[in-house]
This record gives structure tokens, C-alpha cells and sequence, in this order.
């Protein structure tokens, strides 16, 4: 427990209405549902100016849902841009920037790369190779797509927050039996985000990587039975802790890994040590 106090909801010191997000623009990858989707929502009630969905699935309920959170929240709608996208693709995700660029022609402020997935729960010797690549190509192959297609957008864009949240697991830090390739996939995350930090630091950038907590979604209820107990954390806290990290610049956050789950106050308590002793990520130690 690197924090105190433990969180399964959101909380009012990180609500959304709290940001003021006007003027900037977010890019979410894996928007069609679940965590994705409810990201999408805070960032609305945050007032971004600019959100675009992105998912291989129909995204009509995100959009659907983000008006309705404007209208309820009585503030202006984002300008929303929905877009068909493989995050696996090279193609698509080039063809993506292209369509973004047109529609946002003054940079990027924010990328999420929200899109994931599970294989099927078994050892590896009774794995599927294709179903066991799928969530390397999916959790790995494509967050290295989208950071090389939109960093540049990121970079471009004056007075903007350079900032790219990747979201990760527990899972990426606990050898978990029979999860092979989502768990190593989503250490690679982890330091890949390291990497971009050190790569694009000079240039303003701030990334680091989330674990959303457990969460039921379609993805997670694919796990046996046993795990389903652990899935007592609302898709709210993730969304609320993603805009509340994002919504101004986090010096301490470069980098490193966070846990939803979290009291994210605390943790800013501790940004100067977190970053004085390089804590929160993947590194050998003496013990």
C-alpha cells in the first residue's frame, strides 16, 4: 500500500467539475465502452473543448453519452470527433492522425490510450498463440502506434499539457498464473511509458501509467469466476482520476505508475519524494 487511504469510488477532491478544461483537446483510444467510454464523460464534465472516440466498435453510445453529460452539467458540448480506428493497424491509426489534424488543426493536449484486452485465462502450454498475441498487439503494439502517430500533435501545440496516460494493470507487476501475455504486456506499458518520459522530456512531455482498478466491464467479466470478487471498484474512479492527473501539468507524475485506486491527494502529498527518489517505477533494488 504506497497509499494510506484506499479508494473503490470517486471522491469530491478529484470530481471533474473541479478541472477546467476549456481549450484543450483529448485523444481516447479504446472509447466505445466501459472505462473508455466513462473517460470520455468526465473529460466532458471537465470542459473539454475537444474529445475524440476512438474504437474498432460503434462509438454512437459514447457520443450519445457525452452530450447527454453536457447537457446535464448545463455547459457547452464538445466538438467531437468519432473515429473508426485499429489500434493495431498501422494504417488506421496513420489514417487517424490524418482525420485529426483536419478537424484539429492547433495540436493535442491529452492522449489516452485506453483500448485493451485479455486473452483467455489458461497456462501457457494450453494457450492459443494467435488469442495469446492479440493482447500484445493490442496492449503493447498499440499504444507504440498511437504515441508515434500523435506525440508530434503533442509537441505542436503551444501552452498545451504534452501529456499521454496509458493505462496499465496490477496485473504488470504480479506474476498471475495462466495470464501470461496480459500481465508481461502490461509491464511492457509501463516501461515503454518510462521510455517516452525520457525520450520527450526535454520537450515538455509528462507521461506515465495507470492502473483503473478492477472494474467490471465486458473484458474483465472474461476472467474465471475467482477474480469476479475483485471487481468492486466503480468505472467513475478510474475516469475522475485520469481527468484529475491530466487536467493541469503534474510535474511528479513523469514517468512513473499509478493506482486508481489510490487517494490521488495523498499522492500529491508525496510528489517530492516520489520523484527525489525515483519511486513508482520499474527498477532493480538491494533488500
Amino acid at each position: 500500500m504506497f497509499i494510506k487511504t484506499q479508494r473503490n469510488d470517486t471522491y469530491p477532491g478529484i470530481s471533474p467539475n473541479l478541472q477546467d478544461l476549456t481549450g484543450r483537446t483529448v485523444v481516447i483510444s479504446g472509447a466505445s465502452r466501459g472505462i473508455g467510454r466513462s473517460i470520455a464523460v468526465s473529460f466532458t464534465q471537465a470542459r473539454a473543448s475537444g474529445i475524440v472516440i476512438a474504437a474498432r466498435s460503434d462509438l454512437s453510445e459514447t457520443k450519445e453519452a457525452i452530450l447527454a453529460a453536457a447537457s446535464e452539467a448545463k455547459i457547452p458540448a464538445p466538438k467531437i470527433l468519432s473515429l473508426t480506428l485499429d489500434v493495431t493497424s498501422q494504417e488506421s491509426v496513420e489514417a487517424s492522425a490524418i482525420a485529426f489534424s483536419k478537424e484539429f488543426p492547433n495540436g493535442l493536449d491529452i492522449l489516452v490510450n485506453s483500448a485493451g484486452n485479455l486473452e483467455p485465462v489458461v497456462k501457457i502450454h494450453e494457450s492459443i498463440p494467435k488469442e495469446w498475441w492479440k493482447s500484445y498487439e493490442i496492449n503493447v503494439k498499440g499504444v507504440y502506434l498511437m504515441c508515434r502517430s500523435y506525440i508530434p500533435f503533442l509537441l505542436s501545440k503551444p501552452q498545451g499539457l504534452n501529456t499521454i496516460c496509458n493505462l496499465t494493470s496490477i496485473g504488470a507487476h504480479l506474476p498471475i498464473p495462466a495470464m501470461s501475455s496480459y500481465c508481461s504486456g502490461k509491464l511492457a506499458v509501463c516501461r515503454i511509458t518510462e521510455i517516452l518520459q525520457a525520450e520527450y522530456e526535454s520537450q515538455g512531455m509528462i507521461a506515465f501509467s495507470i492502473h483503473p482498478g478492477g472494474v467490471v466491464t465486458e473484458m474483465s467479466l472474461s476472467l474465471p469466476q475467482d477474480f469476479h470478487q475483485l471487481l468492486v471498484d466503480t468505472p467513475q474512479l478510474a475516469a475522475d482520476s485520469v481527468i484529475w492527473l491530466t487536467g493541469k501539468r503534474r510535474e511528479f507524475l513523469k514517468g512513473i505508475y499509478v493506482d486508481s485506486n489510490w487517494d490521488l491527494l495523498e499522492l500529491a502529498k508525496r510528489g517530492d519524494e516520489v520523484v527525489e527518489k525515483g519511486l513508482l517505477k520499474c527498477r532493480l533494488f538491494e533488500g
